[in-house]
């Protein structure tokens, strides 16, 4: 007589981090012979992969467990478990806030109820771009910011599991791999080599079939000039940086701790744009931090004016409980005075986005193609710019050339050139 093998549904939420999680998630449970279904209604067993590093994501585990809880009552065999950053140190006491909740285990951790495999799972095929997380933690404890207190301290993984991890997804059809971790300047200070960044792109560089290389997130304190000349020499490491201000006002910077004051991250990214022709800067900002006078918003508003970013994440502040910032501050900027100045600074930012994309009309770019959306071929760029075109020809997993004829904000549009 044939097993029934039970279901599972995964609801993930959050950074990029946890979306590998869940990938490695579903991996592992198709080898213990699980089967994936489309709907939590359908699932013997539901695993939530959960965000608390701002307000809003955390109101949106909270709504999805309460719902799962009344599926729970309905039906009483269905095991509910929590992963991710909703998983505090303190189990004992998440079990007694969430007594439906059969299972917690911690980010990136292992489900309780299945016997550890000897190696990591790895998807049956790969995303054509797909991230590898190279290390977990964060040693920086910004004021503001909840993940070092539940992922934990820096933990690299040796270059040679990462390398392994890569020749593998590649042979499943990855041809872009993105390297993962809280702060990735930071890789390898633990290990007992001492390996960093530079030396783990290098080695991935000459991964054979792999065609681009990017990685995030990346801290102005911690990035050396050793990396961005070997950013600047290896063919398949992309031209684009996430690295995060936070703020443009050195008060305010240093009330975040983020150790680094805007003439130093103005420094950094000079040297960066100097040394790597046509980079594109990303950033993170966030308005409404506590004390944050209107004077103090402008000078971060000035900054992004100033710096010319090709992407800007802006985030109204949010208290997380547990950080030095909820302790030591009152949450006193009015919740429509950040929505205010949130607004402000992506007006300004979509301004710039569109000015920096028209700048490529007439230009010709290079672009792996990565699928089709609504009748029309997209591709990205080697900065990450989204570009769409017609074809005929199926060019997925290839690098193709495409001269830009239209731009927006988001993306820009464009006719291949015939090879």
């Amino acid at each position: 007589m044939k097993v029934k093998m039970p279901k599972y549904y995964i609801w993930t939420i959050g950074c990029q981090m946890n979306k590998v999680e869940s990938e490695r998630l579903e991996a592992l449970f198709t080898e213990y012979g699980y089967q994936s279904t489309k709907t939590a209604d359908d699932a013997d067993i539901i695993v939530l992969n959960s965000c608390v590093v701002r307000q809003h994501a955390e109101d949106k585990v909270l709504n999805k467990l309460k719902n799962l809880k009344a599926l729970k009552q309905s039906r009483p065999n269905l095991k509910l478990a929590v992963t991710g950053c909703l998983v505090e140190p303190n189990i004992a006491g998440l079990k007694e806030k969430l007594p439906f909740v059969d299972y917690f285990f911690k980010p990136a951790g292992f489900p309780p109820w299945l016997d550890k495999p000897a190696t990591m799972s790895l998807p049956a095929n790969s995303d054509l771009s797909t991230y590898v997380t190279i290390m977990q933690g964060c040693n920086n404890f910004c004021s503001y910011c909840i993940v070092p207190y539940r992922r934990g301290r820096e933990r690299s993984r040796s270059i040679a599991e990462i390398i392994r991890e890569a020749e593998e997804l590649v042979k499943r059809g990855a041809r872009e791999i993105i390297l993962l971790g809280q702060n990735v300047d930071s890789y390898g200070h633990d290990l007992p080599d001492k390996p960093d960044l530079a030396d783990l792109l290098t080695a991935i560089n000459d991964i054979e079939g792999l065609l681009r290389i990017r990685f995030l997130t990346s801290h102005p304190k911690d990035m050396s000039e050793k990396l961005i000349d070997t950013m600047a020499v290896l063919p398949k490491v992309c031209e684009q940086v996430s690295l995060p201000v936070q703020a443009g006002d050195n008060d305010i910077l240093k009330l975040m701790r983020r150790g680094y004051t805007v003439e130093h991250y103005r420094r950094l990214a000079d040297l960066m744009r100097e040394k790597i022709p046509g980079l594109a800067l990303s950033t993170d900002l966030i308005v409404g931090f506590p004390t944050e006078t209107t004077e103090q918003f402008q000078n971060s508003y000035g900054l992004i004016a100033e710096m010319r970013f090709d992407t800007v994440h802006v985030a109204a502040y949010s208290p997380r409980e547990g950080t030095t910032a909820t302790r030591d501050f009152k949450d006193d900027v009015p919740p429509e005075e950040k929505a205010r100045r949130l607004k402000l600074i992506e007006d300004l930012q979509e301004n710039i986005s569109t000015s920096i994309n028209e700048s490529l009309i007439g230009k010709t770019v290079e672009i792996l193609v990565d699928g089709k959306k609504s009748g029309r071929w997209r591709g990205r760029t080697r900065t990450d710019k989204l570009v769409f075109f017609n074809s005929k020809v199926d060019y997925t997993g290839q690098l193709i050339n495409i001269n830009i004829e239209s731009a927006g904000a988001w993306s820009l549009r464009g006719k291949l050139i015939s090879s």
